[in-house]
């Protein structure tokens, strides 16, 4: 019986006819798990290490945190993959150059899932967005329209450059003036300002701060 089944899962899998369907299902799949093999050990270290609370409201917040990035990645690859189908079959937007079929499909996913204000969508979107400024820079060095210095001195400009404008945002922008992410923050402040206090060995040393 389980045979036949088998059989007959890979005979539909294996069915043209029903291909743009199973794309979609398969790249929901994709994105659930994705985004659950990142999140979870990130929820998993950030609650226990750096948030004081209950055992179970650890656990809570790492499912929370896991089933929220995996959900939204999910949806929007899922919906990625039927407006591609949908320009595809209807050969909307097939023939340009510059895979602004692509573009318009991702944009709609972006709006739908990633446009939604919250904690893990504004640091999916951080992250993604130093990735694609990276990108963009390599592709205009790639075309020859900005200079292209050597890999050791590019990556050393971009070094010093990120974490110059950092700090510099970090110091000059505190109490309501502050302008950068709450995490970056509250990490700037545990490395530089809250290293300038102690009263004894026991804070100096084994606490952060008196």
């Amino acid at each position: 019986m389980l045979s036949t089944t088998l059989v007959l899962l890979n005979a539909l899998l294996r069915n043209k006819k029903y291909r743009p369907l199973l794309l979609v299902i398969k790249g929901f799949r994709n994105g659930a798990v994705y985004g659950a093999k990142v999140r979870f050990p990130h929820a998993f270290v950030n609650s226990f290490l750096f948030k004081t609370a209950t055992f179970q409201e650890h656990v809570r917040a790492i499912i929370k945190a896991t089933y929220t990035h995996s959900r939204n990645l999910a949806s929007y690859v899922a919906i990625y993959k039927i407006i591609s189908i949908f320009l595809q079959r209807f050969n909307i937007l097939q023939n340009s150059k510059y895979g602004v079929n692509h573009f318009l499909a991702a944009v709609i996913g972006g709006f739908c899932v990633f446009g939604q204000e919250n904690k893990i969508n504004e640091q999916i979107n951080l992250y993604l967005l130093s990735r694609v400024i990276y990108g963009l820079v390599k592709l205009l060095a790639n075309k020859g329209y900005i200079y292209s210095p050597s890999r050791k001195t590019s990556f050393s400009m971009f070094g010093c450059l990120v974490w110059g404008l950092a700090v510099w945002l970090f110091e000059m922008n505190q109490g309501s003036e502050r302008v950068l992410q709450p995490s970056l923050q509250s990490s700037m402040t545990y490395l530089y300002h809250d290293s300038n206090l102690w009263s004894n060995v026991d804070d100096f040393l084994f606490k952060n701060r008196p």
